[in-house]
């Protein structure tokens, strides 16, 4: 990310990232709906098609959101950062992820805030609470996925890596920016940012909040590529699971004995 890092405002100012890719059926009631909670949205477009791209356009010129269309599609992981800079230059503190497609309890919006302003440097995650629509393979995925992350952070750190309703502390990524940056850009971005957040010792708080998958006929997509979203999914954790067991034990080491605080904590205290 370009944006020199910086510290966070006096004020608590969040906003909501949406990153959307071939949503028109159902960014606007993403938006609408999110708006009944905090009116500050930043939407991502992706390299959609031109019902999708017409459908972000629409927002911006009606002063929903503030939109960013991206000419090719990059990935899940690609837009939220372009979304995590926007957010930045915008002077926003932190970032709300949230997802298009309508699946989220978005009720749970104030809550999540409420969290993040009274623990500003923690990273707020989902941890989904599914109901008869989440389909089994998804939760098998999630099961295994968790499995790892819980080997990777070495606890039970991380409720639900794949969740993409969590809130970022915009100041804590600036200040881990070579870091954010190297993370996947597309479906593992939400695995890796998480556990190499924890990895950097920013603290993880899980809220419950319900998940429901739409139906087709109700605008529900999934960009899931189960070959190669699996395939880097998988490299991901062989990655990280390497790290975690070779090098992460001597680095937290060097930092208990160094005895300095974290980047985002110095710069704050700045």
């Amino acid at each position: 990310m370009p944006v020199a890092p910086e510290p966070p405002t006096a004020g608590f100012r969040p906003c909501v990232v949406i990153p959307t890719y071939n949503n028109p059926a159902t960014i606007r009631a993403v938006v609408s709906r999110v708006r009944e909670h905090l009116p500050e949205v930043v939407v991502v477009d992706d390299g959609s098609a031109a019902p999708g791209r017409d459908a972000v356009a629409a927002l911006g010129r009606e002063g929903l959101a503030h939109v960013t269309h991206r000419e090719r599609n990059g990935g899940k992981g690609a837009a939220v950062k372009t979304g995590f800079e926007r957010a930045r230059a915008l002077g926003f503190s932190h970032a709300l992820q949230v997802d298009a497609d309508g699946q989220h309890s978005l009720e749970d919006i104030p809550t999540f805030l409420e969290v993040a302003r009274a623990q500003p440097e923690a990273l707020v995650l989902g941890a989904p609470v599914y109901d008869a629509t989440a389909p089994r393979g998804r939760l098998i995925a999630r099961r295994i996925t968790l499995f790892w992350t819980n080997f990777e952070t070495h606890g039970r750190v991380i409720a639900d890596p794949m969740c993409g309703f969590r809130v970022y502390p915009l100041h804590v990524l600036g200040a881990l920016g070579s870091v954010i940056d190297r993370t996947g850009d597309r479906m593992d971005f939400d695995i890796e940012v998480a556990v190499r957040l924890a990895w950097a010792g920013v603290e993880v708080v899980n809220l419950p909040t319900k998940v429901r998958y739409l139906r087709e006929d109700e605008g529900g997509v999934s960009h899931f590529d189960m070959l190669w979203d699996n395939l880097r999914i998988g490299w991901l954790h062989t990655r990280l699971s390497t790290r975690a067991v070779m090098i992460q034990p001597w680095i937290k080491l060097a930092r208990a004995l160094s005895r300095r605080p974290p980047p985002w904590r110095a710069l704050s205290s700045s």
